[in-house]
């Protein structure tokens, strides 16, 4: 009698188990029988970093103009905040990188802020330099004021709340809320922009969430779980110690980016988040294989620092039509 109850239950258990990887690989494939589609105001292949850093000095408006006026669709940037309390577009606090000079944009004036070097390495191509006659900083508001339908990515790179104020004042000013987006490698400054944005300013998802979105995944949660972000951005891993050599050691270790490669690009996992209204954005994608590969597993969009590289190539190899096509 035991024995019967005891193989019933297997039995039951494996029905169970059954059932669920049924529906779960069902809801994944068709995710609009349990979720409402997100509905973005904008839907960019073709994203310029830094404004194109590899064709012109990075985050400069001559580097931004020229990536717009070669078909650029969105541009990322990073902010920080001048010691007079200005918004200016740079990657770094210490300008040491940027202009030779060991001062902090925080630590400045915004008229004190020295001019870009006249040559600037490009970080996610080395050895490889990019040149331009604009190297002054550039204001947020004056981008605002210059591509005022653009889509941008603002990266805040300080936990500064009077940054994060001031950005979200300006979003809100030049009426760019629905199609900005923040971003930002702190878990702590999304948390902070999440709460004082406003509601229709769009989020990626931060590391920690990224982590649990695969737990999901892999688990066959995913089609059962909402998700409150509107975009996934990620490294397109092949990238990483070849045109990218990364600060932190435990990426420098082939196994690592390998498993990072096989873990994260997964077409299925990028197909289930487009047909739920999200964009997958892959970067920074500096040579044509790269834009290759990432367009191959379902992403998007993509993000070089050669704006008219990446506008050639979609031209002469464009990717099919998106799963479900945008409003």
């Amino acid at each position: 009698m035991k024995s019967c109850l005891f193989y019933s239950g297997i039995l039951l258990l494996c029905l169970a188990v059954g059932l669920y990887v049924v529906c779960s690989l069902y809801l994944l494939r068709n995710p609009r029988i349990l979720h409402k589609r997100k509905r973005l105001e904008f839907y960019c292949r073709h994203i310029s970093h830094r404004g194109g850093s590899g064709e012109k000095i990075e985050n400069t408006m001559e580097a931004f103009t020229h990536a717009v006026a070669v078909g650029t669709e969105m541009l990322e940037m990073d902010c920080h905040l001048t010691s007079d309390g200005y918004v200016v577009i740079s990657h770094d606090n210490n300008l040491m990188r940027q202009t030779g000079y060991d001062k902090t944009v925080s630590s400045l004036r915004f008229q004190d802020l020295p001019l870009y070097e006249e040559r600037l390495e490009v970080t996610f191509y080395v050895g490889h330099y990019s040149t331009g006659k604009d190297r002054k900083f550039v204001l947020l508001e004056d981008l605002f004021k210059k591509f005022p339908s653009m889509p941008m990515i603002l990266e805040i790179k300080e936990n500064n709340d009077l940054l994060i104020k001031k950005v979200s004042n300006l979003v809100k000013q030049y009426h760019r809320e629905s199609f900005t987006v923040w971003a930002s490698e702190e878990s702590d400054v999304m948390a902070k922009l999440i709460i004082d944005v406003v509601i229709k300013i769009s989020k990626p998802f931060k590391r920690n969430r990224g982590i649990l979105l695969l737990l999901l995944f892999y688990t066959g949660l995913l089609p059962f779980v909402p998700l409150g972000e509107s975009l996934l951005l990620f490294y397109l891993p092949s990238i990483i110690n070849r045109t990218y050599i990364p600060e932190g050691a435990i990426l420098k270790k082939r196994f690592v980016v390998y498993l990072l490669q096989k873990l994260t690009m997964r077409k299925s996992l990028f197909e289930h988040l487009i047909k739920r209204g999200l964009q997958v954005q892959l970067f920074v994608c500096n040579e044509e294989s790269d834009m290759e590969a990432a367009f191959a597993v379902g992403a998007t969009g993509v993000m070089s620092d050669y704006p008219t590289l990446l506008t050639n190539y979609i031209k002469k190899h464009p990717p099919p039509p998106p799963i479900t096509q945008p409003r």
